[in-house]
């Protein structure tokens, strides 16, 4: 992996998935010795980071009206 110019590095995804790394994920460096650890800070609003989580997850095929007349219970 290599740094960039302006020192970033792309985090790989299996790591952000296993780990719960989101956009907008707080993380911090942690300087152990002559080693380096990126570690995530746990949020502070738990609804934000599971909305984030999800976020894209849902494969349901109803239309918004359909979802509505379920939720109103006019189905």
């Amino acid at each position: 992996m290599r740094v960039s110019t302006k020192g970033q590095v792309t985090i790989p995804l299996a790591l952000r998935e296993k780990t719960g790394i989101v956009p907008g994920s707080e993380v911090e460096f942690v300087e152990e010795g002559r080693r380096v650890y990126l570690r995530k800070i746990p949020a502070t609003g738990r609804g934000e980071s599971v909305v984030a989580l999800m976020s894209g997850k849902g494969k349901v095929a109803m239309s918004t009206d359909e979802i509505m007349k379920l939720t109103r219970g006019d189905a």
